[in-house]
């Protein structure tokens, strides 16, 4: 990963967005297993399983993302 002082906004959401989803899947793996193994779940059902977890991004503001995404970057 580059230096993220020189990350503009845009890489630093792309960056956060990653994170955010390891960590969601891997929280939430048993649930997640449950819902994708249940009899009415559909394989075109993935994108929109996915697009719910993302909106959890939105709830941080870009400065927060920012932290997080140095602070990833510092443990690396």
């Amino acid at each position: 990963m580059s230096d993220s002082k020189q990350m503009n906004q845009q890489e630093v959401s792309a960056e956060f967005t990653s994170y955010y989803l390891q960590r969601a899947t891997k929280e939430f793996a048993e649930d997640l297993d449950k819902v994708r193994t249940a009899d009415d779940f559909k394989n075109d059902a993935i994108h929109l399983l996915v697009n719910a977890l993302q909106q959890g991004t939105a709830l941080f503001s870009p400065e927060e993302q920012r932290r997080i995404v140095e602070s990833g970057a510092e443990k690396k």
